[in-house]
């Protein structure tokens, strides 16, 4: 299996994932995920962003992994949740970061996804 981390953001910068959207969007993702046969290491949503380590197989290319994510994602939460409709038909934003992480590095990344929020909250 291979290790990707993934980042993306709202359209515009919108701080729109917070409490009950961002449990919605890591249930969403987890979701998404199994139906495919990925395995998400880290999920981390915060107000700004979606950060998560997931891993998924030799063939998944990162952009089709990144699609799926962030494609089902918007349009379950533009349709659950009655004030994201009011948004622009694109949820998240074009731009993401897709990199792939092999063994060494993904104990660094699964640290850092589960301990940034942490951080950011006690400062």
């Amino acid at each position: 299996m291979l290790g990707l981390h993934v980042v993306w953001f709202p359209k515009y910068g919108r701080r729109i994932l917070g409490g009950r959207v961002a449990r919605r969007c890591g249930e969403l993702l987890e979701q998404i995920a199994g139906e495919r046969g990925w395995q998400i290491v880290a999920n981390e949503v915060t107000p700004d962003h979606a950060h998560l380590l997931v891993r998924v197989g030799p063939t998944d290319a990162p952009a089709a992994v990144v699609r799926a994510l962030k494609g089902r994602s918007a349009g379950v939460l533009r349709q659950q949740l009655p004030h994201l409709r009011r948004l622009a038909r694109v949820l998240w934003s074009r731009s993401y970061l897709a990199a792939s992480v092999g063994y060494v590095w993904e104990s660094t990344v699964r640290r850092c996804i589960e301990h940034r929020w942490d951080a950011v909250v006690a400062s």
